[in-house]
């Protein structure tokens, strides 16, 4: 014999799941993106000021769901910095700040420390710099192998705004 909380709780989720059902219905989002070209410019840019510095970097770029849209390594930049710039970009797409913000906070903040180990593709290193359009965050830019994530950040908006003209 079922206990009254049992009951309750039955009686309680069959009337939700009945009330769901009734109003379910199959709707759509649209989720503003950047387009190929972009991403690939973006990547390009990146890549080639770096090159200027004399720095050899992979840039990446990322939808906003962090799925890879461009990826560019320069000749002699380090196997290392494919994961690297890619997981910068997405953390900057995910969490849609720039990554050297997120990990001043955490190194400010110690108690948000747990974030870095919240997604294996998190990587809160300077770099990685969301991409907005309108407001909406469209995407996000990592770029890895530079000494110094200060000069990533430098080539990733060097590249932003040669691309936004």
């Amino acid at each position: 014999m079922k206990s009254a909380t049992q009951m309750c709780t039955f009686v309680l989720g069959t009337a939700l799941f009945t009330t769901f059902s009734a109003q379910a219905k199959i709707d759509t989002v649209s989720v503003p993106s950047l387009s190929t070209d972009s991403a690939l410019a973006l990547a390009v840019k990146a890549v080639e000021q770096c090159q200027k510095e004399g720095y050899a970097v992979t840039a990446t770029v990322v939808d906003p769901a962090g799925r890879v849209l461009a990826q560019l390594r320069d000749d002699k930049a380090g196997s290392h910095t494919l994961e690297s710039s890619r997981q910068k970009a997405f953390t900057a797409a995910s969490m849609k700040q720039p990554t050297g913000k997120l990990m001043k906070l955490i190194d400010e903040k110690p108690i948000l420390q747990p974030l870095q180990n919240m997604d294996d593709n998190l990587l809160l290193l300077a770099g990685g710099l969301p991409l907005t359009v309108k407001g909406a965050v469209v995407g996000a830019i990592g770029v890895g192998g530079a000494p110094g994530g200060h000069l990533d950040v430098a080539c990733a908006e060097a590249a932003i705004k040669k691309v936004s003209k």
